[in-house]
């Protein structure tokens, strides 16, 4: 018999409630797979349900509409473990769905009073007999995308405005399909062709098309748990992200300032690329975060970076005129990474990214003052909204006429037929983060 308080369907009731309530679910994911005694099926089964529901929860809301009166009324639990249940019928074919009634009617028990367990039987039932309602029932356009592809009606309706509806709703499609696990090779180390041949013991390895330095890998164990990640010979990141500081124009022996640098990613990668010779200042406002800095840094074997908190937006007079190159991986919206953070989808909201523009201006003007004549201020997010990408580099150039806007080139030339000189990657077009990256150049 199966203990309900720790199963997987329990235990992905008892995040969803949590995250409801502010918890990021990648953080809570792994504190209570730690926490559990879960083989590595059910682990597995935890993650689908927990990513799955978050993913397609508005979705799932209207499935339930029609079987659910009054949702603002019902225990959040007892909703979330519909939309468990939901999930699994709709989402996964391999599960039949006496397993889930009977998985979910003994949750329900164990949660609940005899009248929620009433409830929840009878909800299920009648969805299996009527079925899911048609996307077609939904007469407002912007509304029917929000909901057919879980994303809120605001997102929809921007990303219509400035991309068209036929972009708008490829960039929606793609952001419900399974991110790659990407990581990126450490040159450092060892060469290209000696990690690959290591990890292919363990991974199905490809290389990635757009990043010069990055692979995709698949059908292997937790890249936490390999030899080659603990070794420091790779690190996890997204393919969009590796394009930031391949586009710098990095060189050996260069002062290099890294802005807003937590975890430390893309200074590891700065810190490759400048060599024993350079250096690399890495800022954030939390000390836990430098500490996260510190830490990749050390497992990767780099001696070239120094991790201190700063914040971006507090004036450093003594570092005037310092640095060849200055990151500016920007705070922002994050709507790039809503394949990777389902939940980022519902949390954030116009204002925020109105708000996060003038951030983004602030830091900006501060660290310009501290690039060298002829050097080179990146700035990047990973949000596909125009207000913090283009709207914030043509607001600063208006007040900066020291600095001129170049062309984003990488190495695999992404895009090379654009039109822009900023390089905007959207979630659709290489089924990577979106991304967005401006290189300005200090020219007098």
């Amino acid at each position: 018999m199966t203990d309900q308080n720790n199963s997987a369907r329990n235990i992905a009731v008892n995040i969803l409630e949590k995250v409801d309530d502010g918890s990021f679910s990648n953080i809570q994911l792994n504190q209570d797979i730690k926490n559990s005694n879960l083989i590595d099926v059910d682990k597995n089964l935890l993650t689908e349900l927990v990513y799955g529901v978050l993913q397609h929860r508005l979705t799932l809301d209207y499935y339930l509409s029609d079987f659910v009166r009054k949702p603002e009324l019902t225990p959040r639990w007892v909703i979330n473990l519909l939309r468990t249940a939901i999930f699994q019928m709709e989402f996964l074919d391999r599960i039949p769905d006496f397993a889930i009634f009977n998985e979910s009617i003994e949750i329900a028990k164990l949660r609940g009073n005899d009248g929620i367990r009433k409830m929840v039987t009878g909800v299920l039932r009648s969805y299996q007999r009527n079925g899911k309602p048609d996307f077609s029932r939904i007469q407002n356009p912007v509304e029917r995308l929000s909901v057919q592809y879980s994303v809120a009606p605001w997102i929809v309706d921007q990303l219509s405005y400035e991309l068209g509806v036929e972009k708008c709703t490829s960039i929606l499609e793609s952001v419900n399909q399974p991110a790659n696990l990407s990581v990126r090779v450490n040159r450092w180390n060892k060469s290209h062709a000696d990690i690959i041949k290591d990890l292919e013991y363990d991974y199905q390895v490809t290389s990635s098309k757009i990043a010069q330095d990055g692979l995709k890998l698949s059908k292997g164990p937790s890249i936490s748990e390999s030899r080659s990640y603990i070794d420091g010979d790779i690190t996890v990141q997204d393919e969009s992200a590796m394009l930031v500081a391949e586009t710098m124009q990095l060189e050996p022996d260069q002062v290099v300032l890294d802005a807003c640098a937590a975890p430390g990613g893309k200074t590891t990668q700065i810190a490759e690329k400048i060599g024993q010779n350079g250096k690399v200042l890495a800022w954030d406002v939390y000390d836990s975060r430098v500490k996260l800095i510190t830490q990749n840094a050390q497992r990767m074997h780099l001696t070239n970076i120094d991790a201190e908190v700063q914040d971006a937006e507090k004036a450093r007079p003594d570092l005037n005129d310092h640095f060849d190159r200055i990151l500016v991986d920007a705070p922002c919206s994050g709507l790039g990474l809503i394949r990777r953070k389902p939940e980022i989808r519902y949390l954030k909201s116009k204002k925020d990214s109105s708000d996060l523009h003038q951030v983004q201006l602030a830091i900006l003007d501060n660290v310009s003052k501290m690039v060298k004549n002829g050097g080179i201020l990146t700035y990047s997010t990973c949000t596909i909204l125009r207000k913090e990408n283009q709207d914030t580099i043509n607001q600063f150039l208006a007040s900066h006429p020291e600095f001129e806007l170049q062309r984003t080139e990488t190495a695999k030339k992404v895009k090379k037929d654009r039109n822009d000189l900023s390089l905007n990657i959207y979630p659709d077009d290489f089924g990577s983060d979106g991304f967005f990256i401006a290189n300005l150049k200090k020219v007098k």
